[in-house]
């Protein structure tokens, strides 16, 4: 019998806080496209793109990481859940202060979901893209995000679901920590 692969090793806090996670993932080769993803966002690179992520881990195939983003075999519920368990963990019942923001990225073409003619704020203008509404805790100088929606306009809305403002979705945001214990 072949042992499974092994994650190669990527930097030390990186794989500190993969490690948690290791159990969701049933490959070796995915648990390591994980942690190879965390290297690329905690990079100083300037674009966090799927071609420039594989550039700085010098890896001879881009095309590696791509399966983990578009049909990762991890449950994202299980995800969350555990994610949110951590950071609970770790603010041992510190008060934290809310923060609510919308991330806006421009997207060309139509194939994600909820892409539409917006104003998209960090172009200044309207234009063709995705919003999310997320909550961010502030604790000891830390920003830490901890929720987000993607925001559905009104023209997009698919069978389902539910037309809801920004505000509104702001709203259960913080609904949602209160319940989930923050």
């Amino acid at each position: 019998m072949i042992a499974p692969k092994q994650a190669n090793p990527t930097h030390p806090l990186i794989d500190e806080y993969c490690e948690n996670y290791k159990n969701l993932f049933s490959e070796g080769r995915t648990y390591e496209a994980s942690k190879n993803i965390h290297v690329g966002i905690f990079s100083e690179i300037k674009r966090k793109t799927l071609p420039e992520i594989p550039k700085i881990l010098e890896l001879k195939n881009a095309q590696g990481l791509h399966p983990f983003l578009t049909h990762s075999p991890g449950d994202i519920n299980q995800l969350r859940k555990l994610r949110i368990e951590l950071i609970l963990n770790h603010l041992k019942c510190r008060k934290i202060r809310v923060i609510i923001d919308e991330t806006c990225d421009p997207k060309k073409g139509k194939k994600t979901d909820y892409v539409a003619r917006q104003y998209i704020r960090r172009l200044g203008k309207v234009e063709n893209g995705i919003v999310s509404v997320v909550a961010y805790g502030l604790v000891d100088g830390i920003t830490v995000p901890i929720l987000f929606e993607v925001f559905k306009p009104q023209k997009c809305l698919k069978a389902g679901d539910t037309y809801k403002t920004k505000p509104q979705i702001a709203a259960e945001l913080v609904e949602e920590m209160v319940r989930l214990g923050f």
